[in-house]
């Protein structure tokens, strides 16, 4: 679990985009420090209303890069011009705020709450179905927090969402360090039979599923495709972190997997659904990790095209046998960071372009910035309508919307 600092400046919609960053943190585990010289984390949430601003953002993330371990930029600034941070030599991420709880984790697993009960915020429903994981990452402290995997039965979590459903939710997000391995304390993977139960549950939802490692998606890869295909009320997405396209560091991450099962997975999953995305996230700068290493990422990125990808650059937490391990250079991991950050954002554009044109109905989740809201389609691709009160859209409201262009990481759409 990592200690953050978190700075904003700017107007309110910096200060409510900080404020659901800071959310998904703490429902990560995470918790807030108040000086960056105690945080394994700064983030530098921006503003860029006029040139003195932009100078004063620039100092205060040089500061910060000297006070702190990793550095984070986002906001205006940092979408705007984020090219100025480089080009002042700030060595830190700069990313969406979207991106930034994923980038904060450094690979590890989310940290639920100890008594695991579900959460109804606004119209999303959070369930976490399970508590700990069978994994041994050599770079996480998240296991020492959470210990092996505990599952409740299948019907006790199924009640759970059926409760979140009569509350109101329209998007149920399951949730847990690991999801994929759920049921395994009792001998049987049963992910796919709690799914399919919770889409039998009546209403009109969308049911997201979180995080699954590829070692515990792998040997139920075909029935957990199958359960999608035959749900609509899944959403077609799922999160296998492979962390890297290199089976040495992989090994000595002590991810349990290796590439070719991350590779069966996408093709299963392609094999069963014309329309899903995939979402991954790959640790650079790994202490064991080579140049060829590296480049075995970056092909392995290219190769399978996630929609949705988290680039972190490993840092070590304490307490973990990776942080004992003769570290690489900032410098290259920054490299390798901006170099796999680049292809990234190239996959994820094509991937949004592609849909540019097309009809799909998105279930809208929160209000977005302005009279904007967020929507998801139903392979949890992100769309956001424009002057939703002047068309009558609402949170909660499904509506079919033709995509008329995207932001690289989201697509813009227009009620039909």
């Amino acid at each position: 679990m990592a200690r953050y600092h978190i700075e904003t400046y700017g107007c309110t919609s910096n200060r409510g985009e900080s404020r659901q960053i800071e959310r998904r943190l703490r429902d990560a585990g995470h918790h807030r420090v108040e000086g960056p010289d105690e945080a394994d984390v700064a983030i530098l949430n921006t503003c860029t209303v006029v040139e003195k601003t932009e100078r004063n953002m620039l100092r205060r993330a040089e500061e910060l890069e000297a006070e702190t371990a990793d550095l984070i930029v986002t906001g205006c600034m940092a979408l705007a011009q984020g090219e100025q941070f480089q080009q002042a030599e700030v060595d830190a991420d700069v990313l969406h705020w979207e991106e930034v709880p994923e980038a904060v984790t450094n690979g590890e697993c989310p940290t639920t709450t100890p008594d695991a009960d579900p959460v109804l915020d606004g119209v999303i429903g959070i369930l976490p179905i399970a508590r700990g994981c069978m994994s041994d990452c050599s770079y996480c402290i998240t296991k020492q927090a959470t210990g092996k995997i505990d599952s409740p039965p299948v019907e006790e979590n199924v009640e759970k969402a059926r409760a979140l459903v009569h509350a109101g939710a329209k998007e149920i997000r399951i949730t847990g360090q690991d999801t994929g391995v759920y049921g395994w304390d009792d001998g049987e993977r049963k992910l796919h039979e709690l799914l399919d139960r919770i889409c039998d549950i009546e209403g009109d939802f969308r049911v997201r599923v979180g995080m699954a490692n590829p070692k515990g998606v792998h040997g139920i890869r075909e029935e957990l495709a199958e359960v999608f295909a035959e749900n609509e009320k899944l959403y077609n997405f799922i999160h296998a972190p492979v962390q890297s396209g290199s089976d040495d560091v992989l090994g000595d991450m002590r991810r349990q997997h290796q590439v070719s099962e991350y590779v069966e997975i996408v093709e299963t999953f392609d094999e069963y659904l014309d329309y899903w995305t995939l979402s991954t996230d790959f640790i650079v700068g790994f202490p064991t990790e080579t140049e060829e290493d590296h480049a075995r990422s970056m092909a392995l990125l290219g190769e399978t095209r996630p929609e949705k990808i988290n680039v972190t650059r490993f840092s070590k937490r304490p307490g973990t046998d990776a942080a004992d391990m003769k570290g690489l250079g900032g410098q290259v991991k920054k490299d390798r960071s901006k170099a796999m950050t680049d292809l990234k954002m190239d996959v994820v554009a094509d991937a949004y372009d592609s849909m540019v044109g097309e009809t799909h109905e998105v279930l809208v989740v929160e209000e977005g910035t302005g009279d904007s809201v967020k929507c998801y389609d139903e392979a949890y691709r992100q769309v956001i309508v424009q002057n939703a009160p002047d068309r009558g859209v609402e949170v909660g409201d499904f509506v079919d919307v033709e995509i008329t262009g995207h932001s690289t990481v989201y697509a813009f759409g227009e009620p039909v």
